[in-house]
């Protein structure tokens, strides 16, 4: 009999499927001479400290380090697992051969690895390899079955990346809780947790502690397009203010226009991290939230294995790409232009060189009913693969030179020629050219032109950095906390990353759970708590994203079998050892208790009691008072409506959806608050509703207020008598000492 084990029921039962093992028993599907069961993730995990020594159990500093010569296995203390375990081993037991059908990762590896030792199975082991679970990749994974010692070194990695973890969790966190923890208060440390708290940490004191810096930017004002000057900033406001007052006695005149034609790429395919950074920038999910959406895409079959960290697709995926398009029905629209020739290949996309484990995240092509959520993150895969097929954007860069008095000034304009890619992520919007689009539209300059100008001398300051959000912190956990920009530098950077792209969103859970950090609308900030583990750990190689990152690229080479598992827990033991020995001589200065476990900031205000919310439906018809309103199927109308009252309030207008509490407002209030997206001849505006005179719906347009341009020398428009006068940060009155206070900030 062949036995399968699965890491989940749910895929369990996708592989028996397939194989024709359809007789459920208990904890195993059985027939065509295959029984497939399956692990509830980890069955076995490694031992506690007290399962070594008794006395271990005793969190002493005597009993630190504790460094166990050979770590060992076992079952999970729970009933249920128990349970499937000897389940397992029985099958195993009566096995011919045994497929590990595991999540194709490190992390399954491991998972599978433990029970089949545990289990202590000496028989032939294979091992199923795929990136999806569709009924096709499940099959061609069967036909290509590989010999479990292929996957060695995977498994060597996983252990020693637990072990590291155990070493230096388990001992560190007992250390400083014994050391520096006061009332009920565990301190937690880890390999990767502390330097990715330590990271924001950082940041958060590096903006507390900001002081902003003057400085000063020279622009002028031709043709309704704003010119800033060529050589930037100016430190010195008297650098600045002699060139502005030489500027203005003088013509504009157009030096150079430069047109360079240029190209865009599409975005690239995703990986975990990109897609979280994505959904969390766009939809404001967690890396959390969308590590479980993406891997139930996985399981529905949608989208291929999401635990990855490549960006690229091998080249035996280039055959299959014409299918998964022609399968991808609810984006035809998409699809035809690029099944209608052939499909363009690009390095960009297809390198082998760039995928280990298994490749970028894709859809299958299957199509399944989605909830709202997975049917956003599904379609953003989508998009992006359709996209990567479509012809490159082209565009044209334009950069004018002007100058004033031998002063230079520039500006910068685009010029989107073809589209390409861009029209895969385009909204629905009938208002925009077929071919060309615009940004930053520069009026048509002619060299040598001269004319009139407005330029302007104003003081800004320096900004404190932004507050980590949970997707730039991803980013920094990939590139070990240095800040990149470049698509190309951070793909080279991932193998030193602190932590795997499948642990990170774990990692961030496990720091809000300890409440070392908190959530402030898309912010992430320390605690109290937080900040005080920080500063009491003085070891630095603790809080370093880069040691980490050094060990992530040692577990690396353990998977490529370029390092040894035993030399990387030697290292592991060593520097737990000398970290015990720094400790235990500290001198304790504080004592974090969990009275502090509170976020920083103001105590939260009482609770004002809930009102309860007006309801549209029952309420008294503004028009006829007489009758009340209700809802129909496209509208809110009057009782007496067709009798003697015609008064409505539909569902939608000038195809904007309005909210029952917009309406609400209007019948209390007299209007809306401002709406966005109205369409008015065939233009999005942005505007309220009001009602006529018969009660029917008007629409006005926002209002924009101008503001009146001063400048010194005009009359004061508060006291009338005075002159304005231009300071060194604001216009004031010149009748200040006689009491106007009159004052505009620039």
């Amino acid at each position: 009999m062949k036995v399968c084990i699965a890491e989940k029921p749910s895929v369990a039962r996708e592989i028996a499927s397939v194989l024709g093992a359809t007789t459920k028993r208990d904890g195993y599907y059985e027939g065509n001479g295959y029984a497939v069961t399956y692990t509830f993730g980890h069955l076995c995990t490694l031992f506690e400290p007290v399962d070594y020594k008794p006395y271990w159990k005793s969190w002493d500093l005597n009993n630190l380090p504790m460094l166990p010569e050979k770590f060992e296995v076992k079952v999970a203390n729970n009933d249920g697992i128990k349970k499937q375990f000897r389940i397992v081993k029985s099958l195993f037991d009566k096995a011919d051969v045994v497929i590990n059908c595991g999540d194709a990762g490190q992390e399954g590896e491991l998972i599978q690895r433990w029970v089949i030792n545990k289990a202590n199975y000496k028989g032939k082991v294979q091992r199923l390899w795929i990136s999806s679970l569709t009924t096709e990749a499940i099959k061609e994974g069967f036909n290509n079955l590989k010999p479990s010692e292929n996957y060695d070194n995977l498994y060597y990695a996983g252990f020693s990346r637990s072990i590291g973890d155990w070493l230096l969790g388990i001992n560190a966190t007992r250390l400083y809780t014994v050391k520096h923890g006061g009332y009920k208060q565990v301190l937690s440390v880890g390999r990767v947790q502390t330097p990715t708290l330590a990271m924001l940490v950082n940041r958060f004191k590096e903006i507390e502690n900001f002081v902003p810096q003057p400085y000063w930017e020279l622009q002028t004002l031709y043709r309704d397009t704003l010119f800033s000057y060529e050589e930037g900033r100016f430190l010195k406001m008297e650098d600045g203010e002699i060139l502005a007052t030489k500027v203005k006695e003088h013509e504009f005149e157009i030096v150079s226009i430069t047109k360079k034609k240029g190209t865009e790429y599409a975005p690239k395919l995703f990986d975990l991290t990109g897609l979280q950074v994505y959904c969390n920038t766009k939809f404001g999910f967690s890396a959390d939230d969308t590590l479980k959406i993406a891997q139930k895409l996985y399981e529905k079959k949608a989208v291929t294995y999401p635990r990855v960290d490549t960006t690229f697709l091998p080249n035996d995926v280039y055959p299959k790409v014409n299918g998964i398009l022609s399968k991808l029905t609810d984006y035809a629209t998409l699809t035809a232009p690029i099944l209608n020739k052939k499909i363009k290949k690009s390095s960009r996309v297809f390198n082998d060189k760039k995928v280990t484990d298994h490749h970028a995240i894709i859809p299958t092509g299957m199509q399944t009913h989605l909830q709202y959520n997975e049917q956003q993150v599904y379609d953003i895969i989508v998009k992006r693969f359709i996209a990567v097929f479509y012809d490159d954007c082209k565009v044209s860069n334009t950069t004018v030179i002007g100058k004033a008095a031998d002063v230079n000034f520039k500006t910068t304009g685009k010029e989107i020629l073809s589209k390409g890619w861009r029209v895969v992520f385009e909204k629905k919007d009938t208002s925009t050219a077929p071919n060309v689009t615009k940004d930053n539209l520069l009026p048509s300059f002619v060299k040598g032109e001269k004319g009139p100008h407005e330029p302007s001398f104003l003081e800004k300051q320096t900004k404190a950095p932004n507050y980590y959000t949970e997707a730039t912190l991803l980013r920094a956990m990939e590139t070990a906390g240095k800040q990149v920009e470049d698509e190309e530098l951070r793909d080279l950077m991932k193998e030193n990353g602190i932590g795997r792209p499948s642990t990170r969103a774990n990692i961030i859970e496990t720091l809000f759970r300890r409440k070392y950090i908190k959530r402030n609308k898309k912010q992430i900030l320390p605690t109290i708590t937080g900040i005080q583990l920080i500063d009491t750990i003085q070891n630095e190689l603790l809080k370093s994203a880069e040691l980490t990152g050094t060990w992530e690229k040692q577990l690396k080479d353990i998977e490529k079998g370029e390092y040894t598992a035993s030399a990387f827990i030697k290292g592991m033991k060593r520097m737990v050892d000398a970290l015990v020995y720094e400790v235990r001589s500290e001198k304790v200065q504080t004592r974090i208790s969990a009275v502090n476990n509170k976020p920083a900031g103001k105590p939260k205000a009482k609770a004002k009691p809930k009102s309860k919310t007006q309801s549209l439906v029952g309420s008294s018809c503004p028009k006829c008072k007489a009758g009340s309103l209700l809802k129909g199927k496209t509208a809110y109308g009057c009782s007496f409506y067709g009798k003697s009252c015609d008064f409505t309030l539909p569902f939608s207008l000038g195809e904007k959806k309005i909210s029952e509490k917009q309406y609400i407002r209007l019948i209390t209030k007299g209007s809306t608050v401002n709406l966005k997206g109205f369409k008015v001849k065939g233009n999005s505006q942005e505007g309220l509703l009001r009602f006529n005179d018969n009660f029917k719906l008007k629409f006005e347009p926002k209002q924009t207020i101008k503001k009146p341009i001063m400048k010194a020398g005009d009359v004061c428009p508060k006291c009338k008598t005075g002159k304005v006068l231009q300071g060194k940060t604001a216009f004031g009155c010149s009748n200040y000492k006689s009491g106007c206070d009159f004052r505009v900030n620039f």
